[in-house]
């Protein structure tokens, strides 16, 4: 198999897994799907770059933050705070499922219009990007639960990464490196801010922060 088939194989999962957390109400389902994105973005620097120590250092990176340590913390909050499905998004599963695939056929037909050298238009990798990115976006902003749309800020993370992949060759490793270090940050921040809304409101639905008052 080609460096290039197996690319684009790989972009086409990432593409499937965004489908399938947007259309699921399942909270550990959809995390386990964030992690199994992640084993493959760690594989997408090889499968692009080749064989190289710069592939192989931000593959397996990759692959202990995104695909084992944090998905990892995410199924320990879920078992924490006990919370199994998002029940009442802001938009329906089938809904956003809908807005998800208008958003990658948007994608795929604008791509080509981003001022990127004529060899980065080439393949799936810009598309997959800008569809991670906003499907992302779309999750963040379409589910009450906190831990549903941390997942969303994962995913848009993995949308950045994928432009990393593609600009790897010009980007320090280190400024890598602090993408996925200033990831885990966010997550530690979002768990900080998860146990807190659990323990004042008992729930952990974004809605209730409306009830706030000075």
């Amino acid at each position: 198999m080609s460096e290039s088939l197996l690319a684009n194989l790989l972009l086409l999962s990432v593409i499937l897994i965004n489908f399938f957390c947007l259309g699921s109400a399942r909270l550990v389902a959809c995390i386990r799907a964030i992690a199994v994105q992640g084993v493959v973005l760690a594989l997408l620097p090889v499968a692009v770059h080749g064989l190289c120590a710069h592939s192989l250092v931000l593959g397996l990176g990759t692959l202990c933050f995104k695909g084992v340590l944090i998905p990892g913390l995410l199924l320990r909050a879920i078992r924490e705070v006990r919370i199994r499905r998002e029940m009442e998004p802001f938009v329906g599963f089938a809904t956003t499922l809908f807005l998800g695939t208008l958003i990658a056929a948007c994608a795929f037909l604008c791509a080509d219009w981003l001022p990127l050298a004529a060899a980065h238009h080439e393949g799936l990798l810009v598309p997959v990007a800008l569809t991670t990115i906003f499907s992302g976006f779309l999750l963040l902003m379409t589910r009450r639960k906190a831990l549903t749309q941390v997942l969303g800020y994962l995913m848009l993370e993995n949308g950045i990464f994928i432009f990393a992949v593609l600009l790897s060759e010009a980007l320090p490793l280190m400024v890598e490196a602090g993408m996925l270090l200033d990831l885990l940050v966010g997550i530690f921040i979002m768990g900080i801010v998860i146990n807190q809304i659990r323990r004042e409101f008992s729930t952990i639905s974004t809605e209730q922060l409306t009830a706030l008052k000075e």
